[in-house]
């Protein structure tokens, strides 16, 4: 079963009385729903008699994805220390003897919603548009981020060919999980290995799951946060904008960049805050390998439904409805040789 909330909270408060030496109580604790790698809670503390709101993360018993905690708080404080929108780190404890399993605490980034879905709503039509050129500067203005001096090359893999690397460990996923034949993943695997591009000229801080409802944002049209890091790595500038464009997260809008605005108004925001041209052919590279990613994600998520220790209904739906939509995404992206005949879901 699971542990009451009030539990969970009394023995965080107890915790962080010893780490801040404080007086430390909890006012209110709510889980967060939706969450596929980390189980999330919003608790308001009172610390030495001030509120103080922070998000827990506390690894779950099965996961959506494996991730390595330990990268993506070091990452969360590369970013946080080089001004880049992201919630506060306030510490990461890896003894699972204080809540039975490791997690992480941030600051709450307050007023701010993350479901995509709201930005259709009418108090949101004023400033829709501005949360969109929002998105994508932002995303290429981490393209443009040096990476020595952000820090990450000390804890992260500096890849020799990071396309070669990325689709070597998405198939190896793939072939390790899947539960049935994949005939359209490993299309896409010999399509991609036949045309894999040359090294990359540049290499970049990448988010790995730049996406709708990996951010907050607010009335005002702000993005004060961008979420969800656990897939950061250091590789090509174009794998970030690919995965942001990838039909899925308009689903089934299929003209519009997350429901948002037309895909050839993202890439162009994007190529002018990083400073970056988006080449055609190796677009559509990273465009096919984004669709293959995501399709060996929701292959896992089946097989850790199936065989995983936790029955989490997300498993069961990104297992079953995700393969199924990635799927079709990736037959119309294999269905052109000449990348002269994009079409508008490919740009």
């Amino acid at each position: 079963m699971p542990e009451p909330l009030d539990d969970l909270s009394a023995r965080l408060c107890r915790y962080l009385e010893s780490v801040w030496a404080a007086n430390v109580g909890c006012e209110h604790v709510e889980q967060i729903p939706g969450g596929a790698s980390r189980e999330t809670y919003r608790l308001k503390l009172r610390v030495d008699g001030e509120s103080r709101g922070v998000i827990l993360r506390r690894d779950p018993p099965s996961s959506l994805i494996d991730t390595e905690r330990s990268l993506e708080y070091r990452t969360y404080e590369a970013a946080w220390r080089a001004g880049i929108p992201v919630p506060e780190p306030l510490l990461l404890e890896e003894d699972e003897a204080v809540l039975e399993r490791p997690f992480s605490l941030m600051a709450e980034v307050t007023g701010c919603e993350s479901a995509i879905a709201n930005l259709a709503l009418p108090r949101y039509e004023s400033v829709r548009a501005t949360i969109a050129e929002r998105k994508w500067t932002l995303l290429g203005e981490l393209a443009a981020r040096d990476i020595d001096k952000l820090g990450v090359t000390a804890f992260m893999e500096v890849p020799e060919h990071a396309a070669a690397r990325e689709l070597d460990y998405w198939a190896g996923v793939i072939r390790k999980d899947a539960l049935s034949p994949q005939p359209v993943a490993e299309a896409a695997i010999r399509w991609l290995r036949r045309h894999l591009p040359g090294p990359s000229e540049r290499l970049c801080l990448v988010h790995g799951d730049y996406r709708s409802g990996n951010f907050l944002y607010n009335s005002a049209g702000e993005i004060p946060a961008l979420l969800d890091w656990e897939m950061a790595h250091i590789g090509d500038p174009l794998e970030d904008l690919a995965w942001s464009l990838d039909p899925l997260w308009g689903w089934p809008e299929k003209t519009l960049a997350g429901g948002l605005l037309p895909r050839s108004e993202a890439i162009a925001l994007w190529e002018k805050a990083s400073g970056i041209r988006v080449d055609r052919k190796a677009f559509r590279w990273w465009q096919v390998f984004a669709s293959l990613k995501g399709l060996a994600i929701w292959i896992s998520s089946s097989e850790d439904f199936a065989n995983g220790t936790t029955k989490e209904p997300i498993l069961a739906i990104a297992g079953w409805m995700m393969t199924d939509r990635q799927n079709r995404i990736l037959v119309d992206r294999l269905r052109p040789d000449d990348p002269n005949q994009l079409t508008e879901a490919l740009l």
